[in-house]
């Protein structure tokens, strides 16, 4: 099973850059579909961006909020998914989760890759605040 952990939260100015790591102590990293999610205060956790497992390419997807700002990466030998953020918006505070699963074939990738509940591993989270 996946044992997930983020870090590279902080608190940042508008228009910064922060990049996010989730480490996967577990065996089989390069298994898992991978995504990123967030939590604002008040608010659901919702999609920001995913990186599917090499079976079905170098498949990556994000939400309209990040598309153009956000960078999703792995590194299987690291056993390490990333999120770069560049133009970094007051918007974009919330805390940052990692999750892992195996979605399936590459539709069921297409289809459920944005939706929480296709994964059952997930970290603890990390803080990212954007200050104006």
């Amino acid at each position: 099973q996946a044992r997930l952990v983020e870090s590279g939260g902080g608190l940042v100015q508008a228009g910064d850059s922060l990049r996010l790591a989730c480490a996967d102590s577990g065996e089989t990293f390069s298994r898992y579909d991978m995504a990123w999610f967030r939590q604002a205060p008040g608010k659901e956790r919702e999609f920001v961006a995913a990186t599917a497992n090499g079976r079905i390419g170098s498949g990556t997807k994000y939400a309209d909020s990040v598309k153009g700002r956000f960078t999703v990466s792995r590194d299987n030998t690291k056993s390490t998914m990333y999120l770069s953020m560049n133009s970094l918006q007051p918007a974009d505070t919330a805390v940052y989760y990692c999750a892992a699963d195996r979605l399936g074939n590459s539709a069921r990738w297409e289809r459920y890759a944005g939706d929480q509940r296709s994964y059952e591993y997930w970290g603890q989270g990390t803080q990212v605040t954007v200050s104006s």
